[in-house]
Parts: structure tokens; sequence; C-alpha cells
């Protein structure tokens, strides 16, 4: 009806509205930060790789509490996967931001992730950020500024595109996040020759790796990533925790709500966004280039081998959508890259 307004759910709930799972999380992690703070842990912001234009950074991190209050894991440590849960986030805390020479002060969100955009004028290329708060250590990280002029970026899934995990079968998605030590994880064959390849034609094109992996994780997977040659590029990741509304969270809402925000913040850049047919990367990019014809160069699919779909559940069927640009479908990057290479993609960039 003409001059009614469509209600929308308000962006702060009080917290008798919450979901009853978001309440009981609150209260556990207000109950971890008492106990930790009595031991004696330390305030920590553990900063991410992001991005940025020439006018904004997207600053993104944890605030959380830590046993020794350092930042950054070694590199080249052999971590279980449970050892990235055990901080305890900061919920609602504050942090500050120095970039350019000057400070800024973001908040963290229940969770204690900080995502937040800073205005301002940045040079194409990398600019380093420093994150602190309270009493902690200064971490740092890099973010990519895509300029105006950048015509072309990659976004990558992760779990069984780049790194063999068959995540969708809950028991092993557990084992691989919790217990597996990070060393023996697989790499999917020929997927990193073919994103240097990519990186090589199209020098200082961005690349951003977008999954439903958890930001605990981060540290994990970035380690996973340079341990096997993959080219560097912010990690695109989510909260497992309730919401305001809802017990879980949910994978497939943050990969399309990340490629949407891609599409309005670069509208000038063609997105080359590279999947696997196990989870719902066929549908999320199907929407996606429906949605934003002209953000897509083409979609890469990479099938997976016939064990793999058995514990991932089986194959996705396809949803007949985002027609328009080229779909290229091989079992590794070698197949993807010489079908891409036959479609007259690799020529064009």
């Amino acid at each position: 009806m003409a001059g009614v307004k469509k209600k929308t759910a308000p962006r702060n709930l009080a917290p008798e509205m919450l979901h009853t799972a978001a309440r009981l999380e609150d209260r556990y992690h207000a109950w971890a930060r008492e106990k930790a703070t009595k031991r004696g842990w330390h305030r920590t912001v553990i900063a991410y790789d992001s991005y940025g234009s020439e006018n904004f950074i997207r600053v993104l991190a944890r605030v959380v509490l830590t046993k020794t209050g350092q930042p950054a894991a070694d590199t080249q440590a052999s971590i279980r996967g449970w050892r990235s849960f055990g901080n305890v986030p900061l919920s609602d805390d504050h942090a500050w931001v120095r970039v350019n020479g000057a400070e800024h002060m973001v908040t963290a969100d229940r969770g204690g992730i900080v995502d937040a955009i800073i205005p301002g004028e940045f040079e194409p290329g990398n600019v380093e950020i420093e994150l602190w708060t309270d009493d902690s250590l200064v971490d740092t990280a890099n973010v990519r500024i895509i300029g105006q002029e950048q015509g072309f970026g990659i976004v990558s899934d992760i779990d069984d595109t780049v790194m063999v995990t068959a995540l969708p079968r809950p028991f092993l998605a557990a084992w691989n996040t919790f217990v597996l030590d990070e060393h023996a994880r697989s790499p999917v064959a020929g997927m990193s020759v073919l994103y240097d390849r990519l990186t090589y034609l199209r020098p200082n094109s961005p690349i951003l790796y977008l999954s439903t992996g958890p930001w605990n994780v981060a540290p994990t997977l970035k380690r996973f990533l340079t341990r096997n040659m993959y080219p560097v590029g912010p990690l695109l990741l989510t909260d497992w925790g309730p919401t305001a509304t809802r017990a879980f969270r949910s994978g497939q809402d943050h990969k399309r709500a990340t490629l949407e925000r891609l599409a309005l913040e670069f509208p000038q850049v063609k997105w080359l966004l590279i999947g696997d047919d196990g989870q719902h990367d066929e549908e999320i990019y199907g929407e996606f280039v429906e949605n934003h014809p002209d953000n897509v160069v083409a979609v890469a699919i990479r099938q997976l081998t016939v064990g793999e779909a058995v514990w991932a559940g089986g194959r996705s069927k396809g949803s007949g959508r985002g027609q328009g640009v080229p779909w290229i479908y091989a079992p590794d990057g070698a197949g993807l890259a010489s079908k891409l290479t036959e479609r007259g993609i690799f020529s064009s960039l």
C-alpha cells in the first residue's frame, strides 16, 4: 500500500531480544573473560590483511584475551587447529588503528571482530596499518589498495578449491578444523601455479580468498597459503557463532553479501570467480553473474574427485543460473588453465 513504510529489524537489539543462543554465548564469554583476567591473560589485537580503494580502507581484526599477549603466531610453527580457538573474545571493545600517520578508533562486535571502514586518500598498492588496544602489543597488517584503473581481480574459495578438506562432512570438518596438524592439509594440484600465472599476466591484480571458515583459523589458512606458494591476498572469513536472530550464521549468506559488497565498492573490476562443485559455489556465483554480469570475466569450477565428492555429500547439481559469461570446469589447476586458454580468457587479460 502506498505510504506504508516497510518494517525492518533493528540494527542493535537489546540483550533480552537476542536469540537464546546469542544470550548463552554472551554469558559464556563474560565468564571466560573473568576467568582469563584473573589468570593474568593479556589484551591482544590480532590484525588481518585486508583491502581498500583510493578513498577507504577496510580494517579487519579480532580483539581478544590471550595467554602470551603475542598477536601473531610463528609462521613456521606446527599448530593443531584447536589452539586457534583458545583465545577469549573481548565483546564490544575498542582498538586503535594507525594508517598514514593518523590514528582512528574502531569497535569490535559481540564476538570481538573488528570490521570497520576508515575513509581517506590512499595510493594504489600496499599500505601497512598498525592496530592495538589498551596495554597490548602493536600488530600490523597489509591492506591492498585497489585503484580506479584496476579492471581485473580474482575471488577464490578455499575449502576444496585450493585446499582439500571435504568440509561439508561434519565429522571431517571438525577433525580438519580442531585436530589435524595444519601441515597435513593437502593443496589442490596445480591451483597455486594457475593463480601465479594469472597474477603474472595481470601484475598487481587483487586476489581475495572468500571462505565460510571462521576468523579463528585465519592464521592457519594464511600459513597454508604461504607454504604452498599461493599469491598473497586478504582472507574474507566469517564467525561461526550465533547472531542476534539465529543460532548459527549462514556461510552462504556470508559469501553472497561479500560478493555484493565487492560489486558496490569496485564497480570497475571484472572478477574471475573460482570455486568447486562440492558445496554451493555454482549457485552463489550464478546469482552474482545474473545480478552483476559486467563484474564477472568468467567462473572457474574445480570438479571434486569421486572420493572427495563422496565425503562432501555429493556434487552440486548446478542451478543453471549465471549464463552470459564463460563457465570453466576441470578437476585441477592445470585443467582449468588449459580450458581458460582454450576459451581465450588468458589472452584477454
